[in-house]
């Protein structure tokens, strides 16, 4: 009997569809969100997905080049195949170190009592 969760070949998602992919792509602000969705060619890589976002006018001033890039919350590269329904998340520099400011916080609560 052959078991549920034997291994099945594998069959690249280019050779199932030629249909283009749907791809999500994000960058959120303080004040607002940009999301557009954008349809690529299978085969697609990230940085197909940035160059296609770095025509549209709402992606102006955001550093595509040097931004870390994720996919659902895992960081990625550039070079990743993407694949039908990915959400690429363009993440933003962190304002502050997060240990220093959680040191800064205790620092001030101390302070207060």
């Amino acid at each position: 009997m052959p078991s549920c969760c034997e291994r099945k070949p594998y069959t690249p998602v280019s050779q199932l569809s030629d249909a283009p992919l749907r791809v999500e792509i994000v960058y959120a602000e303080p004040q607002r969100v940009i999301g557009k969705v954008l349809h690529l060619p299978p085969g697609s890589r990230v940085a197909d997905a940035l160059r296609l976002a770095s025509l549209d006018p709402d992606f102006n001033g955001v550093d595509l080049a040097n931004s870390a890039l994720g996919i659902f919350g895992r960081l990625t590269r550039t070079d990743q195949a993407l694949q039908e329904g990915d959400r690429l998340e363009i993440y933003r520099p962190l304002a502050a170190d997060p240990k220093v400011a959680r040191r800064q916080r205790a620092q001030q609560a101390r302070k207060k009592t």
